[in-house]
């Protein structure tokens, strides 16, 4: 099993996010991906800084380096950048948007289907092949007997199986919206948002009434409250057929993250259990671990 370090989906300062990288060279990753996400007006770095970042990131890693696009195009300017970052000419896509299929697919360019495509049976996973589909991350809401049905549909279609990736920790990424939560939690406009998300590399918590953690505001991203961790479920991972397990960028504590997924497809036993949420893994609310989804 390889693992996958995910785009950052949080505004961290330009210096913050090299730092980052410069640390995660180091680790035992198979693929790293870069770039924006989220959000247009996010420019700390740019596409010509991402294609250097990745540049470095080959010389001092063995891991493969791919960018990420956006998951919401609302503008032609978005429209022409996504365009840019398809043609880059060095590194893999991962396509968050049906525009960037568009763009890889007149290339001819074999791609990454991310988790922000709405992929959810074998029939349209043959329809993305066919695109130049290689490497398919699924929903994040998709539990591991979905996952299975999807790859035995494309069996019994005849059809060649893309690596897969899951994603296995960290916030989980559940909705886009054309609003800027973190700008209307500011009382700002979004068109004078004076990038306020940068102020909150984690994002911003979101209480119920009854003071339970519910979400995380991402700018127009709404993440899970609390972190995803399937490291406990690991061998049902490999049996599901992923061949990648993807780990979201935190703040602080990846390498120890990276460390513990490291030593167990090396061969430790995996934990009894692990703090965090599993609960769409196993077909339950998402925000549930396992104990509580009475799984254990």
């Amino acid at each position: 099993m390889q693992l996958s370090l995910g785009p950052i989906l949080f505004f961290w300062e330009r210096q913050r996010v090299l730092d980052f990288y410069a640390e995660m060279a180091t680790q035992p990753l198979d693929a790293i991906y870069l770039g924006e996400t989220v959000c247009a007006k996010r420019r700390a770095l740019r596409l010509d800084d991402w294609l250097g970042l990745a540049r470095e990131l080959r010389e001092a890693s063995s891991a493969e380096v791919l960018l990420s696009g956006l998951a919401l195009v609302e503008a032609a300017s978005e429209l022409s950048s996504l365009r840019r970052l398809c043609d880059n000419g060095e590194l893999r896509v991962e396509a968050n948007d049906m525009a960037a299929v568009q763009f890889l697919r007149e290339r001819g360019l074999p791609f990454v289907a991310g988790p922000a495509l709405n992929i959810y049976n074998g029939y349209t996973l043959a329809e993305m092949l066919d695109c130049g589909l290689q490497r398919w991350v699924p929903p994040v809401e998709c539990s591991g007997a979905l996952i299975r049905a999807c790859l035995n549909q494309l069996d019994e279609l005849g059809r060649q199986r893309p690596e897969v990736e899951l994603f296995a920790y960290g916030h989980l990424p559940l909705a886009y919206s054309a609003r800027c939560f973190t700008a209307r939690a500011e009382n700002r406009p979004k068109d004078d948002c004076e990038l306020c998300c940068q102020s909150y590399p984690e994002g911003i918590p979101l209480l119920s009434q009854e003071g339970e953690a519910l979400f995380t505001l991402n700018g127009i991203q709404t993440l899970s409250a609390n972190v995803c961790n399937l490291l406990a479920d690991y061998p049902q991972l490999a049996a599901a057929g992923a061949d990648l397990l993807r780990l979201s960028p935190r703040v602080a504590g990846m390498p120890g993250v990276i460390g513990a997924f490291d030593k167990v497809r090396q061969g430790d036993l995996p934990p009894l259990a692990v703090s965090g949420c599993n609960g769409y893994w196993h077909g339950r609310p998402g925000m549930l671990g396992a104990q509580e989804a009475g799984l254990c």
